[in-house]
């Protein structure tokens, strides 16, 4: 719907939920405190430098500045955008001092822009002693006071292979990592959580903004039915506790895509608590030996997204598009558990599939639907926890993986020189591979939490507590949700391990490539080889030429109705397993051949005349005397080279158990 519109439809998924509260259409208009005709000029005429932006192309804008908050993907960019032009600073003239701003968040933004530019400025000339020129500022400074993680009956952390980080240059006791990671999820919805403003990715420009997601005066929140079901469901499947009674928050801090200046979220009592995620991660690099481990999951909370900003350094300017001010958002909080990138990058991929199991966030990463901040410390053995450092907004499992290890290295190497770590929040840049500072960590003083007076407690019900007269459409069972859940990836690889005798470390290939289990099923189905020989075509074949051309399963040229008949093919004997290599290779052109045909067309049957094949065994032991007499010395490995050879000359059309045994037979005479 347009800027400043509201849709004339009820939303089928805004159901008033308990309490009913009226939206910003059903409330009568307050002519002091807008008027609405200016509004609408305003979007029919837009200000000539928010028109002048329109005519810039999509790289002049980046996205991420030094203050963002819960981005997309770090780049993503947006070509003609209609929104509100926030003036900042030239960048030719010099950055506001630090001692010049107060504590606020307002205060600390110029300062960490310059921050984060001279700390990028130091990484281009190498990484390895920037951390402690660009923190020299405050090496006079008292550190915090000890880590806010809590200490919980927690083994020494070790790294994925076991093993905690071996110690430095002081030659104290080895340091111990602490990973904790939080999680924020989008919720898949048709609209925003408290208003009717539809949700869609890469639309245009601020054209999905209600009155409400623009913050205008006199306008209420209604909570989104699904956005509450998706929560449920996900806290169900997480092994979380629910709350029938959760309350809202507002979490205040000022940033132009955020329109009201606080966001709508769940501190003091979120919708799920106390759960645990299982994962499995390899300890080798042939995935041959699976270990599972589990995070605890300390809550789930409901809270809106923020809008986004891009800004233009050539014009000075931060162009704002609030379509996505308001989504529902899912934040899944761990709990320290985790000591290093590699488990952490399981555990989100793990969460991953979960949620696009339930079809509560389809969770792609590089449309900002699933972003990770990591919180990263590092202590000895037996001591406290140390500070540590959030790195914000990682929008890919690779880089996760990646800014963490590189985190836990920093901080190791900073205390090893002597260095302090401070609490602060630092972002991932890519493409230098290491981490670098944005701003200092807020903490909750900064935000100044106070409940959402337009927001009752939300209700949940079991089938025990559920009234008899009350209105089902109304509520939401918790039961009734659990009995609908579908089967998680867990219980997936179980049954795909019974059912078709297949390794482990297989199943989780199958799950892990989105379709690729459905796929090997299908195939399955329609072919008579055993699975077991149908996995490695998968796994090997199939996967590969995928991953070559960078397309999904979805987007596979050769769909599985083909790859079974090739399959059954190859099963009746009928072409050998080099002759079915060229077949789907064929097949791979997608010029609409059956294997059949394909076979037919290039003569790539196997040989059925057995005297023909005699005579061609014959002319190859005729012409490797050496092999021969190599053979009949007892070494037995030299017949696979006269296998090979007679392969080469029927061009694959031979089949190599029988052709052994005509070899065996003549050598033996």
């Amino acid at each position: 719907m347009p800027y400043g519109g509201e849709s004339k439809l009820p939303d089928r998924n805004h159901v008033a939920l308990q309490h009913s509260m009226p939206t910003a259409c059903e409330r009568p208009p307050v002519k002091r405190h807008l008027d609405l005709s200016q509004l609408r000029r305003f979007k029919e005429q837009p200000s000539s430098d928010a028109h002048r932006s329109l005519q810039h192309s999509r790289d002049k804008h980046r996205t991420c500045g030094p203050r963002s908050r819960r981005r997309g993907g770090a780049g993503a960019t947006a070509g003609g955008l209609t929104g509100v032009v926030v003036r900042r600073h030239s960048p030719h003239s010099a950055p506001p001092s630090r001692t010049a701003f107060p504590r606020g968040r307002c205060g600390r933004l110029a300062a960490a822009s310059g921050a984060m530019a001279a700390a990028v400025a130091l990484a281009v000339r190498g990484c390895g002693g920037v951390w402690r020129r660009a923190r020299q500022r405050g090496a006079g400074q008292p550190g915090p006071g000890p880590g806010p993680f809590p200490r919980g009956q927690r083994a020494v952390a070790c790294n994925a292979r076991g093993g905690a980080v071996p110690a430095g240059k002081s030659g104290l006791a080895p340091w111990v990592p602490v990973v904790g990671l939080e999680i924020h999820a989008q919720i898949s919805s048709n609209s925003k959580l408290f208003s009717g403003s539809q949700v869609q990715f890469a639309a245009p420009p601020n054209s999905l903004v209600s009155f409400f997601d623009a913050s205008l005066p006199g306008t209420l929140p209604v909570l989104n039915r699904r956005c509450v079901e998706a929560a449920v469901m996900t806290g169900l499947a997480l092994n979380c506790s629910i709350n029938k009674k959760s309350l809202f928050d507002r979490k205040h801090y000022f940033y132009a895509d955020l329109p009201a200046g606080y966001q709508i979220t769940q501190q003091r009592v979120p919708i799920a608590v106390n759960g645990c995620l299982s994962y499995s991660l390899c300890i080798d690099s042939k995935m041959s030996q699976m270990v599972t481990k589990t995070v605890r999951i300390k809550q789930i909370q409901l809270e809106q997204d923020s809008g986004k900003s891009l800004h233009d350094d050539t014009r000075s300017q931060t162009l704002v598009d609030l379509n996505r001010a308001g989504v529902g958002l899912m934040e899944v909080v761990m709990e320290p558990d985790m000591c290093c990138g590699e488990e952490a990058a399981a555990a989100v991929r793990e969460l991953q599939l979960i949620l696009q199991t339930l079809g509560s966030s389809q969770a792609v990463m590089a449309e900002g639907q699933l972003r990770v901040d990591a919180n990263v410390s590092v202590h000895h053995p037996g001591e406290p926890y140390g500070v540590r450092t959030e790195v914000k907004n990682i929008n890919s499992i690779r880089f996760l993986a990646k800014a963490i290890d590189y985190e836990i290295q920093r901080q190791i190497e900073e205390l090893e020189n002597g260095g302090t770590i401070l609490n602060e929040t630092r972002a991932f840049d890519s493409k230098l591979g290491c981490t670098v500072p944005m701003r200092d960590k807020e903490g909750k003083q900064d935000y100044r939490f106070m409940p959402e007076p337009n927001l009752p407690p939300l209700i949940l019900y079991d089938t025990k507590s559920l009234p008899a007269n009350m209105n089902h459409q109304q509520v939401i069972n918790i039961d009734w949700i659990h009995e609908r859940l579908p089967d998680l990836p867990s219980v997936k690889r179980k049954k795909l391990v019974e059912k078709y005798g297949i390794l482990p470390e297989h199943s989780f290939t199958l799950l892990n490539e989105d379709g690729l289990a459905e796929f090997f099923e299908s195939v399955v189905k329609r072919t008579q080889m055993k699975p077991k020989k149908v996995i490695g075509w998968i796994l090997n074949d199939l996967l590969s030429y995928l991953k070559q051309h960078s397309l999904t399963v979805k987007e596979s040229p050769v769909s599985s109705f083909l790859l079974g008949d090739l399959l059954n093919l190859l099963e009746k004997k009928e072409i050998s397993s080099t002759a079915a290599k060229q077949v789907f290779a064929e097949l791979w052109k997608g010029e609409g051949k059956t294997p059949l045909e394909i076979v037919k067309e290039q003569k790539l049957g196997l040989l059925q005349d057995q005297k023909e094949l005699e005579q061609i065994c014959q002319a190859v032991i005729d012409g490797q005397e050496n092999e021969v007499m190599a053979i009949k010395a007892g070494n037995q490995k030299v017949l696979n080279k006269l296998i090979g050879l007679v392969q080469k000359k029927t061009q694959g059309r031979s089949n190599p158990v029988l052709v052994k045994q005509l070899l065996e037979k003549k050598l033996s005479e």
